[in-house]
């Protein structure tokens, strides 16, 4: 049915490869040791913190939405199949705050919450929209993170967005655990 997912990620266990934040708007972040995750409102310290919208171009649209981007979430296996289009990329380049290893995130249905470490909870909101900000980066880069399926929709591979649901310390080799929502799931959107 369209809109819905098949999830097979049930009890799937993952791993915090890097993290990263900047206190400004720019497109890559800077890694981190590690990152304090602030329940209701993100990465503290990090430019896309808050309750509302952060992201400037969603602030000057409707500054009281309120902030579904307060995490961006990226799986390392992108970079290695970008790495074999003839791009090389580092933790944190692509402005993700957690980069990790052994999950597939954008197969998992919307509301999918991750434990990280020994008290973080995200709950997933959507797919990041990857924007001409990329292309900027690394010309090609944007067509490079865009696919499509076999009914010709649009693939987002740039990563997921979340919001923090319980707030805490997230440092590079902590687990990542999934707990899917209650079916019927919906297939993340861009947010």
């Amino acid at each position: 049915m369209p809109g819905r997912v098949e999830c097979a990620e049930v009890g799937v266990t993952g791993r915090v490869i890097s993290v990263a934040l900047d206190d400004r708007h720019r497109f890559s972040k800077r890694v981190v040791p590690a990152i304090r995750l602030l329940a209701g409102l993100g990465v503290e310290g990090d430019a896309h913190c808050g309750a509302t919208v952060q992201h400037r171009s969603r602030v000057a649209a409707d500054p009281t939405a309120p902030n579904l981007r307060q995490v961006h979430l990226l799986q390392a296996e992108l970079f290695a199949d970008l790495a074999g289009r003839g791009f090389d990329l580092a933790p944190g380049d692509l402005g993700e705050n957690i980069l990790t290893s052994g999950l597939d995130l954008l197969a998992l249905p919307r509301g999918t919450r991750l434990a990280i470490g020994d008290a973080a909870v995200v709950e997933l909101t959507g797919l990041r929209n990857p924007c001409s900000q990329i292309e900027k980066f690394r010309p090609g880069l944007l067509a490079a993170v865009l696919d499509r399926a076999p009914d010709g929709g649009l693939i987002r591979k740039a990563g997921v967005m979340a919001v923090v649901v319980d707030g805490g310390d997230v440092g590079p080799g902590d687990a990542v655990a999934v707990t899917l929502p209650p079916p019927p799931w919906q297939r993340l959107e861009r947010v």
